[in-house]
């Protein structure tokens, strides 16, 4: 019971910290602002992480851990071309429903990633090392394109987050924000332009000599 406490408390503040972080930055953000919009006492705030900076990188590792989640589940067992559809189309989803959550992140990436230096050159960089592997086994299996994993997963990164990063020229160019049908076949049509570098066409059935 009180780890399930813990854990819609620490989800709170979070909920409340994106809001706030993107509306004032780092610098402008204050905790207090962060207790007042998640209904808590500052104290608690501070039990739960201590100051706003701890916040802002518990936020961050959350949001990328949770970016990811869709795509590590899948194993050298599993279908590339559905393991790549729904890791695309999760990454879509999440650019227009937390879109502020993706800006706060390049923003920080903009300035250096100084603060999450220790968790992108760790826990980041060993999901990469394992999801490159599973990615290398799909390939010798035939199943997949000779394609650079982490050229494939750069790619994806910045094809997805891009409705949220650069939401304006998004918005311009279309003549407006995509509505949520726009965005399922914005989804949709990455995923088709992802499948067809990555999957092998299917080879047709030998017929019976």
């Amino acid at each position: 019971m009180a780890g399930q406490i813990r854990r819609r408390n620490r989800a709170r503040i979070l909920a409340a910290a994106e809001q706030v972080f993107a509306e004032l930055g780092l610098e402008g953000a204050t905790t207090q602002a962060i207790a007042d919009l998640a209904g808590m006492p500052k104290s608690n705030i501070l039990y739960y992480f201590g100051t706003k900076e701890q916040i802002y990188v518990a936020l961050l590792q959350e949001v990328v851990r949770f970016w990811h989640e869709s795509f590590s589940g899948f194993g050298p067992e599993d279908d590339p071309a559905l393991a790549l559809e729904t890791y695309v189309i999760e990454k879509v989803r999440m650019s227009f429903s937390r879109p502020a959550a993706s800006r706060l992140f390049a923003r920080e990436m903009l300035s250096g990633g100084h603060r999450l230096r220790n968790y992108l050159e760790g826990e980041l960089r060993q999901w990469v090392d394992e999801r490159s592997q599973v990615i290398r086994e799909w390939i010798a299996q035939g199943r997949m394109a000779p394609v650079d994993p982490h050229q494939l997963l750069f790619t994806i990164w910045a094809a997805t987050q891009t409705y949220a990063d650069f939401a304006p020229q998004v918005a311009a160019v279309r003549g407006g924000p995509p509505d949520p049908a726009a965005q399922e076949a914005l989804a949709r049509s990455l995923v088709d332009f992802i499948l067809r570098a990555c999957i092998p066409p299917a080879q047709p059935a030998t017929p019976p000599s």
